[in-house]
């Protein structure tokens, strides 16, 4: 009899609370050990500091690393390069005159370099400010797309075909496709290419170059033209192909190897790429380019590297290049 009125009472009550419109309490969840850590860390937070709001915490290790990219913390516009504190430049690492690693500092060095350098000095009055990221040609234009560089000054030729993809900078040296053979070798022009095997850059100009004018050469593509002159020296193919200025380079490096032949045989206008619609750093890129050339710095630069004094400036516009006449090899 006890337990039917505990029960009816029972009843009685739940069906008041419902009408009364309150529901039941619900079960008690113990907090996990992650949960609990958060809670705790939060009321910590907002003991130590009583001003403190969720908004304002300070952002977890991963975050802080995700905003430390350039894709992170609003792409690479001048605002988000200021906001940094840095410029993020691509340059070739392997490439004498141009970008190098130099193993004895390991730091990068070159004619590409020093004109990075020299934007970076206009954006923020230091020339230090740049950090260097290895771009190699097949990668050039994803890093700026990527946002994992801001600038490129990657011995790259501005053609038609990059317009599309990236803006283009003032042409700040005009270089030539040429040809790099050992001291021995009988090959003296891009005539003597049929049946040889050359090697060259996947994703570079030379490598369509290479195929329109020496149709009948066996082309091995290589990531890096140090890979490329490595395969040389080693037999796998007979010359290799690029900018004679990079060429120069190697052959300098190695006199007792290597030669530079063919002349030139295409116009290469370098210039440098930044992503886009990006024209306020494209802006001042062209302000570096131009305050270099007007001040006499440029010819400094040139002579520093190329090793003797420039016959004059580059053209302004890039595509005038191409409507000079090229050498017939």
């Amino acid at each position: 009899m006890k337990k039917v009125l505990s029960t009816l009472v029972l009843l009685l009550s739940l069906t008041t609370l419902a009408a009364c419109g309150t529901e039941p309490a619900a079960p008690v969840v113990q907090p996990t050990a992650t949960t609990a850590a958060v809670m705790e860390a939060t009321a910590t937070t907002a003991t130590s500091d009583p001003t403190a709001t969720t908004a304002a915490a300070e952002p977890t290790a991963t975050t802080a690393a995700m905003e430390s990219t350039p894709a992170a913390s609003g792409g690479n516009t001048l605002d988000a390069i200021k906001a940094r504190g840095r410029l993020i430049a691509g340059v070739k690492y392997d490439v004498r005159i141009f970008g190098y690693l130099n193993p004895e500092t390991n730091k990068v060095e070159g004619f590409d370099v020093d004109l990075a350098k020299a934007v970076a000095e206009r954006i923020f009055g230091d020339p230090e400010k740049v950090e260097f990221v290895e771009a190699i040609s097949a990668n050039r234009i994803p890093y700026l797309e990527e946002g994992k560089a801001d600038v490129i000054f990657s011995t790259m030729t501005a053609n038609e075909d990059r317009a599309k993809q990236i803006e283009f900078s003032d042409t700040y040296y005009v270089a030539g496709q040429s040809l790099l053979v050992p001291l021995n070798s009988t090959i003296t022009s891009i005539r003597d290419l049929d049946g040889k095997t050359v090697g060259t850059v996947k994703g570079s100009t030379s490598e369509k170059n290479i195929a329109a004018k020496a149709p009948t050469a066996k082309i091995e593509l290589f990531d890096a033209y140090a890979a490329a002159v490595a395969a040389m020296d080693a037999g796998r193919v007979e010359a290799v192909t690029t900018d004679d200025i990079i060429l120069y380079g190697f052959a300098r490096n190695a006199p007792d190897k290597f030669k530079v032949v063919g002349g030139q045989f295409t116009q290469e206008p370098y210039a440098a790429g930044v992503k886009k619609g990006n024209m306020d750093l494209l802006a001042e890129v062209n302000g570096a380019l131009r305050d270099l050339k007007q001040s006499g710095e440029w010819a400094e630069i040139y002579k520093k590297w190329i090793g003797s004094d420039p016959t004059g400036l580059p053209p302004q516009e890039w595509r005038d290049v191409y409507l000079q006449p090229t050498a017939t090899p």
